[in-house]
């Protein structure tokens, strides 16, 4: 199993919001969002500041992907 945040770039796109706007608003660390942008785990607490700055639920920035088959 794996994780995608293809949702929460696709939201930015949709709100006119870029990675570097996102990460001010939120105040997460350029760490953290180089995680989200390789699709690696990061803390739940990253995921519901963004969610608050969006105004949207987490299903709404990422989805668990099965790798398997």
């Amino acid at each position: 199993m794996s994780v995608c945040y293809n949702k929460l770039w696709k939201l930015l796109i949709d709100k006119n919001m870029n990675k570097t706007e996102l990460r001010t608003a939120t105040g997460i660390t350029t760490t953290a969002l180089a995680k989200l942008g390789r699709n690696e785990n990061v803390n739940t607490e990253v995921l519901v500041k963004i969610c608050k700055v969006l105004d949207c639920k987490i299903e709404d920035i990422m989805e668990i992907i099965d790798m398997e088959g």
